[in-house]
Parts: structure tokens; sequence; C-alpha cells
């Protein structure tokens, strides 16, 4: 609403303003656009895509001829506004082709050459997507005829512009022989305009030009014109043509390239640092493009004078002394200073395909110092192209890439935040290639080799937790997932598990938090020592399962989802299922409320009859939730997610068709979690033999007995077409994917990547029909838990599969016990305690 006082308008302006509620939209269009102030007629033309929807007929016969009358007088807001609307009513689609060309197509043309060249451009922008749609005969008798006498001389520079942008978008549309005939000499009178404006402008068309008329016709036509447009006086003229002949070099054939471009490149590369500092930054930008067009046909001495030209471009303006101050530099210089950074930013980008131009085997001799050099390089956005380019040039390198371990570690420590989030995007990839050496076949890690990688990786993680931009800290969070697959299990434990749970307990950003929680879980599922992995699942239960922060329980249950998702239902069942629906009785609203969105993933892990106790848990929890909660918004939840628990089909023990591949990719899991303690307790053999480490060749024969093999398949399948016995731990194939090496467990069976543990979808097969009813409701039933439960188990317990026998809330499947936990609850209450009964363990 319009503010009189603030506006000062008077009761006539007031009158004339006001329009009557009761007309409709095409009537106060019409009114508006006829009587209204400009800003009036400027709303009404924004709205003109959604009357067209609304009622297209009468928005043609009425408004339209209106909204032509309006701007035959407009402002440029009006006609800006006019453009967009036109454009916005073709890609609707709310009339026909036909229709549109009838009704829009003049008035696009008649304001092409708007004074204003803001509002030229446009118009033409809106008449070239239109030129897409249009059939041959309306382009040839509506734009192509009338084009013949706007490319004229006597047109103005203006018009002979848009002619030259119109004829590019034109070729597209007609055959060979129709280009030929009608645009061809149009082309060639634009590229001899005696404007320098108008033959830049054709020359950067005739690479549309060339794509419509074929190879024959730009060899004898588009060719010619190139040659003679790259000797032209004007520089943007030359770099217009030089910028075209590398976009057209598939097109030309060998002897093309080596007699007529090749000269004319060597020529243009020769005299650039002589010319203005735009066209090194053009050339800087093409060079990659230019040396693999011509790859092939240069001889040893030109091969050698391109590859000095790029290196010099890679120092450029670093050769300069710059001790004084910055304040005190002319501004032509500081202006300088930018080309130069430019230039070097784009032989950064370039550097992956001079690789390939110099051979890989050649790069340490060839380009590792000018790699050096861009990695140091003191302006950030070298460094960051560089950064993001290092993905490309570790696969290059392949076994080679061991000699970019140093320049990997400095990226790593940049102190630009920029640099790391550039070079983090394929962190996983780069490191698995340092790990393996770029051979997919290697099984010794390499990365040994690299002592400075994990100082590098925790000083990454501390400089991004420092900064205000928590979005790069949570990719990198995301990103250090693939660790177990590159170095050792107690580098992890040590350097790595416990920041993540220094994050998870501390940290206010919650994206940033559940990336540390998911790390967490996958450093967890890939640790190889029992002990360690029962200490970490303690912390996760007692510090955020129990901990006197509701924002920390909330938290637990976003891991309980996490260990869902990454582990085994055993695994789940067995450690965190109680300890989960525990929080039924959380005396905060929101963490109940985030337990039920959990309950059916919960569920879900749940297996029929081993199960069955937990599941009269899990019911018995739920009835208590319907008859004691009293908030009304948890309460509706809870009979959601009841309606949702009882549609959810049981799984059973036995394998079923409709959970056939669920259920193998979760016996998978199970497997790999059993060797994982196979492997610990064989690596334990091989360490104590007589007190000293037992030797290779008495490992190898216990080896050979045991029938394991020394590695595992690399990829974890998602699903096996096959079934596991149901005592895995000592079925023979099972003893023949054993992992036996002293770094980490998943160089090999997490070479998958932990992004397959992405793609592994949470079960949402489950239980029998649930019945919310009261009745039956035992106290005996109930149990409590302690801190005292979950102390950390004796250093001396066996290492079979997550043993029940440690002070671990193990609920193994065929235990029968439930929860009955009192807590309190606020942000900042006492710790939650209960009491655990001991209880055993079915095997």
């Amino acid at each position: 609403m319009l503010n009189c006082e603030t506006f000062s308008l008077t009761p006539e302006e007031i009158e004339r303003l006001t329009v009557d509620e009761d007309l409709s939209d095409i009537e106060r269009a019409v009114y508006l656009l006829s009587a209204g102030q400009d800003i009036q007629g400027t709303s009404v033309i924004a709205n003109l895509p959604f009357l067209m929807r609304q009622n297209p007929a009468e928005t043609l016969r009425r408004v339209l001829p209106k909204v032509r009358e309006a701007l035959h007088v407009a402002g440029v807001e009006m006609q800006l506004t006019a453009a967009v609307s036109f454009l916005t009513i073709l890609q609707d689609e709310s009339v026909s082709v036909h229709t549109y060309a009838h009704s829009f197509l003049q008035v696009i043309l008649l304001h092409l050459e708007h004074r204003d060249a803001g509002v030229s451009n446009a118009w033409l922008e809106t008449l070239l997507s239109v030129i897409e749609v249009l059939p041959k005969d309306t382009l040839r008798h509506e734009i192509l005829n009338p084009l013949v006498s706007k490319a004229q001389l006597s047109q103005t520079v203006q018009s002979r512009l848009v002619s030259c942008k119109i004829l590019g978008k034109l070729t597209n549309k007609f055959d060979a022989l129709a280009i030929k005939r009608e645009i061809l000499p149009l082309v060639k009178s634009l590229c001899q305009d005696v404007e320098y404006e108008v033959r830049s402008c054709m020359c950067r068309q005739l690479e549309n030009i060339a794509q419509g008329i074929g190879t024959e016709l730009t060899k004898s036509v588009v060719l010619p014109e190139l040659i003679e447009l790259s000797r032209d006086e004007g520089s943007s003229v030359r770099l217009a043509a030089f910028e075209t002949l590398v976009n057209l070099l598939d097109i030309f054939d060998t002897d093309d390239r080596s007699q007529t471009i090749l000269p004319v490149v060597k020529s243009f590369c020769e005299k650039s640092f002589k010319a203005d500092e735009s066209i090194l930054i053009s050339l800087s930008f093409h060079l990659g493009k230019l040396c693999h067009g011509l790859y092939g046909i240069f001889t040893p001495d030109q091969h050698l004078r391109f590859l000095e030209f790029y290196k010099k471009l890679c120092t450029l303006g670093l050769q300069q002394e710059n001790g004084h101050n910055e304040n005190q530099i002319p501004p032509q210089i500081l202006e300088q200073e930018k080309k130069y950074i430019s230039v070097r930013k784009n032989c950064a980008y370039n550097f992956p395909a001079m690789i390939v131009f110099v051979d890989p085997k050649n790069f340490h001799m060839e380009l590792y110092s000018t790699f050096f050099c861009l990695c140091h390089d003191p302006e950030v956005p070298v460094r960051y192209t560089i950064a993001i380019c290092f993905y490309e040039v570790s696969k290059l390198l392949n076994s080679g890439v061991y000699l970019i371990h140093k320049e990997l570690i400095t990226l790593l420590q940049d102190e630009s935040l920029e640099v790391l989030d550039a070079l983090i995007d394929h962190l996983p990839e780069i490191l698995e290639l340092m790990s393996t050496g770029g051979e997919s076949s290697v099984q010794e890690n390499k990365l040994s080799s690299l002592p400075d990688l994990v100082p590098a990786l925790t000083a990454a993680e501390q400089r991004a937790a420092a900064s205000l931009k928590w979005r790069t800290h949570e990719k990198l969070l995301q990103k250090y997932a693939c660790l177990p697959q590159v170095i050792s299990s107690d580098q992890i434990y040590y350097r790595f598990l416990q920041r993540m749970f220094t994050i998870m307990m501390t940290n206010n950003v919650l994206p940033v938090q559940k990336a540390a929680s998911r790390t967490l879980c996958i450093f967890l599922r890939y640790n190889r020592k029992q002990e360690q992995r029962h200490e970490v699942i303690q912390k996760l239960i007692e510090q955020l399962g129990q901990g006197k922060s509701y924002w920390n329980r909330l938290r637990f249950l976003d891991t309980c989802e996490f260990i869902i998702e990454i582990f085994s239902k055993s695994f789940f069942c067995k450690y965190f299922f109680l300890p989960a629906i525990e929080l039924t009785h959380d005396p905060v609203a929101n963490v109940r409320m985030k337990l039920c969105y959990l309950l059916p993933k919960v569920k879900s892990t749940l297996k029929i009859p081993a199960d069955k106790h937990l599941l009269q848990q899990l019911e018995m929890c739920v009835r208590k939730l319907l008859c004691q909660e009293k908030d009304k918004d948890v309460l509706a939840i809870v009979k959601r997610t009841v309606l949702e628990l009882d549609r959810m089909e049981m799984s059973m023990d036995a394998f079923q068709k409709k959970f056939y591949e669920k259920d193998l990719l979760d016996q998978e899991k199970e497997r790999e979690e059993l060797l994982l303690l196979e492997m610990e307790q064989l690596e334990k053999e091989k360490q104590q033999n007589d007190g000293r480490p037992m030797s290779d060749k008495t490992f190898e024969k216990k080896r050979r007995d045991s029938k394991i093999p020394t590695s595992l398949p690399k990829n974890i399948p998602i699903s096996v077409p096959g079934s596991s016995s149901a005592t895995p731990s000592t079925s023979k194939e099972i003893k023949k994917s054993k992992l036996i090496r002293s770094q980490s467990f998943n160089n090999q069976a997490f070479h998958a990547k932990y992004g397959n543990l992405d793609k592994c979808t949470t079960s949402k097969s489950s239980t029998a029909a649930y019945t919310p009813s009261v009745s039956g409701l035992s106290k005996t039933s109930m149990i409590s838990l302690t801190d005292d439960s979950f102390r950390m188990r004796n250093t001396n317990s066996a290492p079979s599969s997550f043993s029940s026998n440690t002070s671990l809330p193990s609920t193994s499947r065929g235990t029968g016990n439930s929860v009955d936990p009192k807590s309190s609850g606020s942000k900042d209450t006492q710790p939650r305690k209960a009491t655990l009964k001991s209880r055993k363990s079915n095997p």
C-alpha cells in the first residue's frame, strides 16, 4: 500500500492511482496501461506471462495492443521488463509458435535497435531464443530478408552488430546450400566491415557458421576469412580470430593445421608479450586446447618452444620486486598485476592438458618445477585453481603420483580456506591414488612414506573449525570418512576419532555435528581393535545417550540412525537398541519426538523369532507413550508412528524373497564385522611368538594352513548372489576373504570408498502388527541401566565377535529384557542413570 505521508501525494494523485477492486485482471491491466503511471504499466507487463497462462485469448485481444502502445514511449525499465516477459511467454509455451510469431515477433524486431544498448541487447537475447523455435519460412520472410538491408554499411554500427549475431544463430536453421546462397555473402561483407567492432563480432560468429555449413565450405570460405582477420590491425579482431581458430581445430585436417593454422598460432604467441595483457589472458586460457589440437604436428623444436612459452606464462609477474607499499603502487601497475594473476590462474587451469602434452613420464623433468611454483603462488586464485586440478593431475601421473606428495601437504596447509575447500572436493580419490601409487592392484599402503599427511589433515580440520565457514568444515568432515582406506586404524583412533567426539559434543552447527557423527560411525565400523570399539560405544551411550544436555541426546539419535545405515542389524540390536528406546522416557519433548520418527528404522533391525523379546520391549515403550504422553505434538507423532509400525512387515531370520537383497547386504555387513575380529586375532598371533614378532615364513605357513588369502576382494558388494552360513566366523568362504596386513583393513575391504556406505539403504522391512493396548504391561519385564553397566571392558577379554561378557549394554539376540529408565531432561540436568541387569546373549 502507498503511504500518503511518505510520498506526499495530493488527493488528485491518490484518485488517479486508485483502481476499482471489482475489475477483473484483464480489465485492470487495460486500465493501468491506458491511464496509469509508468510503474503501474511496468507491473502489468511483468505480470503478462500470468495473464497469458490464465486467459491467452483475451490477453492477446485486449492487453497486448495496449502493451505495444506503451512500449513506443516506454522508459528503459519497462522495455527491459517487456523483453523478459516476452521470453517467459515463449518458454511457458502459453500459445502456439504460429500465434507467438504473429503477435510478438514484430514487437521484438521493432525494438532491436533501441538507443539504449542494454535494452537492445535484452531484445536481441529474446529474439535469438525465438529463432530456435520459429519455422524456416517465418525466419526467411520475417528475419533473414530484412537482414540484407540491415547489414549494409549505410546502417548504424548497432544495426550491423545485431545482424552479425542474428546471422550466427540463423545458420543452424538452414541447410548448407541455403546458407551458401543467402547467408555467406552477408557474412563476408560484415567480415570486411570498416568498423573493427563489427569485424570482431562477425568473427566470433564464424564458429557457429562453420558448424552449420560443414567441413568443405568451412575450409574454402571460413578459414580464409579467419586467416585474414588474424592479421587485422585491430587487436580485438586478431584475438577473436585466434580464439575462433582454436575452437575450430577439430574441423580441420592435419595439412590445414600444420600448413595454415600453426604459422598463425606461432606468430600470435611471439607477438603476445608485446601486445596488450588481455591477449595474454586469452592465450593462456586457450593454450591447453591449442596444444591438444596441434599435438602430433609439432617438431621437437616447436614442442619445446611451446612448453617454454607455457612455463614463462606460469611465472609471469612473479619476477618483479614487491618491496614497496601497495598503497603507493600506481593504478596502472595494479591493473597490470591483476592481469598477470589471471594469466597464471589460466595456466593452472590448463596444467592437466600440459601434462598430456609433455607425457606424464616426463613430468618430473619438464613440469614439476612449474607445478611447485603454481602450488606456492602468492595469489589465492592461482592456488585455488591448481587445487581444483589436483585430482586430474594425480590421475594423469598414475604411478608417478608420489612426486606430488609434498604439494598435497602444502595445499592442505594453505592459509586460505578457499584453497582447502577446492582441494577436498576430491580428497578421497586423491588419497586413494596416493595410497596405491596409482595402481589399483597394489596392496601395500604407500602413504607410510608420507609422515606429514596426518598432521596436515588434523591441522586443516582445526583451521576450518576455527573459521566461520561451517560448510567447508562440514564438507571436510564428510570427506574424512575415507581415511580408513588410506591410514592405519590406530592413527584414526588417536588422531581423528576423539576429535569427532569433541565436535559432536561442543560444536554449535548442526550439519557439522551430523557430519562428525557419521564419520565417527565409519571410523568405528573399520576400527580393528575390539577394545577401542567398545570404548567408543561406551562413550556414545554415556556421553550422548545419557548426557546431561538434551542436545547431546538428540545427537545420539542421529548417531543411531547412522549406525543402522552403516552396521549390521545384529550390531545395532546388541549395543544400541535398548539405549535408544530408553529415550522414550526422556523428560524433553523434542527428544521423544525425534525418537518417534526413528522408531520405524529401529524396528527394521529386528528379526523374528530371535529378536521377539526386543520387539516386545519396543511395543511396551510405544504403549507407554500412548498412555502417558502429555505433549500433544509428541502424542500426534506417536499415533502416526504406531500406524506406520503396524503396516511394517516382519523380517525373519530365514531369507525371504521380498527382502532377499537387503538380507544379503546385512549378512555381508555382519560377516565383515566378524572378519575384523578374526583378523585382529591373527595379527596378535603374528606379533606374539615367544615375546617377539612372528617371522614372515611362520606367519605365511599359518596363513596357508588356515586357507586365508592375503587380501580381501577390493569391492565390498552391495548384495552377494549367494548365502552365507549362519556361523560365518567358521565358514571356509569367510576365511578365504581375510585380510592380513599391517596398516589398515580398509585398504582392500573399504576400496569401494566410504561412498558405498551412502548407497546402503536402511532396510524398511520388519515386524508384526502393533496392538497398542496397555494390557499385559508387566513391571517385571522392565530393567534399568546404570552408569556402572557401561564401564570399559577388561583388556584381557577374548576377541570374540563383540563379546557380550563385557560391561557394555549388550542386547544380544536371545535376551528378553526391557528398559525402565529414570532420568532428568532439561538441557543442563543431571546425568541420566539406570541399572542394567545382567543378561546372557545367545550365540
